[in-house]
């Protein structure tokens, strides 16, 4: 839909996106019903932040009969499909949206979607950087008027020369603006009014938000499909399906990168619609275009030509997974036409994303690490592969329905020591078994701040604590950010 006025919109789910696309639906003309389960006296602050828009609100449950005045309903990322009411307006054939579709369907410039079960903010922010860096390089920025005023003459089209306005030369500079966000950050379509058709749009999208989605993005990348929100999706071809849909509204005119690595991912090349490019931690085929590590030089390929962009030894993440991440990210950059200096520079520089193998402190010589997004196995056991180090591995949180064999297996062979924490410590304990291999201890908490206790009393000189859980947040925090920032504020008060 182009034109919102008049429509009856309802919003499920009043968090981040919901209260973005709120906002911007009320303000192009629609009309808004927001509808969250929580109640009134918890939604207060929320309902103060919109008090400038016209919203009608329904709050403390989800009644059916809502429907019966909505010609559009946009659960948030965070809401199922299955949930009754969703579930009743399938039934009853009520179209769905949701912020992404909607801010794509507003946008006017090329825009970038990233999605995959680990390393989308990593890779997100590092193209956003890539971006950044590359526009500024390409913009023109004048130091009189004299230049200013012949710049204008020559372009065609320039209404302000033509018109004789007064041009102020510190603040005339010509490049686009990058804009990044989606799943991570700000909802993009907080932006897209700013948005003109010189602009960058850069996406995180999740499974949740593209299991609703009927519109794609010119340059969709895949970094990975491993098991993950299973307790969401049900199933893992649900799971792969919704990834999928990143590729399958695609057009011929555009770019799908996928990992060559990565079973799961380079599995979805069937559903390409445009133009294939790939990524990869070993040499790539002939055929194939994209970027990939050649000897210890990470390269771009196209064809029979190759661009040696930096040697390996000079990316500051740790770990083969966050390589991978900068690979893909070229891999992008490359499809978007930001440039190699650009690009080379944004990865020599980039030191990483909050909560992502963050080094919290040293103590006593121990390194403190802070990975709380790792809300899957797949995840902890790219984290402990990252480690030459004795580990001492925090492991718990909140169970997705995932399997922990194989991280257990992983763990037995390469940590020392493990804290159990959480909802899921029962579980992962049950997975881990009897003590074997090198694992010399094993210890139960109840909670997070426990567990860094239990972790500083046993870890010892040249040791690794990885604070990396493998469960989401939710059995005791709002989400992985408040998780990892109440680790790094308990670790920060060890003595």
């Amino acid at each position: 839909m182009k034109n919102w006025s008049g429509t009856r919109v309802l919003i499920i789910g009043a968090a981040r996106q919901g209260q973005a696309l709120a906002r911007w639906l009320a303000r192009h003309g629609a009309r808004v019903t927001v509808n969250d389960l929580r109640p009134l006296d918890e939604m207060r602050a929320v309902q103060q932040s919109l008090a400038d828009v016209d919203v009608e609100w329904v709050l403390g449950g989800h009644p059916q009969e809502l429907l019966e005045r909505v010609d559009v309903i946009c659960p948030s990322g965070g809401v199922p499909l299955t949930m009754p009411i969703v579930a009743e307006a399938l039934r009853r054939g009520i179209p769905l949206s949701n912020d992404t579709q909607i801010f794509l369907e507003a946008a006017p410039c090329k825009t970038i979607g990233i999605s995959g079960s680990a390393g989308k903010t990593t890779t997100t922010t590092l193209v956003g950087e890539m971006a950044k860096l590359s526009f500024k390089d390409e913009s023109t920025e004048m130091k009189d008027e004299s230049d200013v005023l012949s710049l204008s003459k020559g372009r065609k089209n320039e209404e302000s020369s033509s018109r004789g306005a007064t041009l102020h030369p510190s603040s005339f500079i010509f490049h686009p603006s990058v804009f990044v966000g989606g799943n991570m950050g700000d909802p993009l379509i907080n932006y897209v009014d700013e948005m003109t058709s010189d602009s960058l749009a850069i996406l995180e999208i999740s499974s949740f938000q593209l299991e609703q989605m009927t519109l794609s993005v010119n340059i969709a990348a895949v970094l990975n499909v491993t098991p993950n929100h299973l307790d969401r999706h049900g199933t893992m071809s649900a799971y792969t399906a919704a990834k999928a849909r990143l590729l399958d509204f695609q057009n011929a005119d555009d770019i799908a990168i996928l990992n060559r690595d990565d079973d799961g991912s380079w599995g979805l090349r069937d559903h390409v619609r445009g133009h294939l490019r790939a990524f990869s931690l070993r040499a790539l085929d002939p055929a194939l275009s994209g970027s990939c590590l050649d000897g210890n030089l990470l390269s771009l390929r196209g064809g029979a030509t190759s661009t040696a962009l930096l040697a390996r030894e000079k990316i500051q993440l740790r770990g083969e997974h966050n390589l991978s991440n900068v690979l893909a990210a070229f891999a992008i950059g490359s499809a978007a036409g930001l440039s190699v200096e650009a690009m080379r520079a944004a990865a020599e520089s980039f030191r990483g994303v909050a909560h992502r193998l963050e080094l919290v402190r040293e103590l006593h010589g121990v390194r403190w690490y802070n990975d709380s997004i790792a809300t899957a196995p797949e995840r902890t056991m790219a984290d402990i592969r990252s480690f030459d180090e004795p580990i001492v591995l925090l492991l718990g949180g909140r169970d997705k329905d995932l399997s922990w064999d194989d991280l257990a297996q992983l763990v037995h062979q390469r940590v020392e020591h493990v804290v159990l924490f959480g909802e899921a410590a029962e579980k992962i304990e049950a997975a881990l078994g009897p003590l074997a291999g090198v694992t010399r201890t094993q210890v139960r908490c109840e909670t997070l701040e426990a567990a860094i206790r239990a972790a500083a009393q046993v870890a010892s000189r040249g040791d690794v604590v990885l604070f990396s859980p493998g469960g989401t947040s939710y059995d005791a925090f709002k989400d992985f950010a408040e998780r990892g920032e109440k680790f790094k504020a308990w670790v920060s008060q060890l003595s």
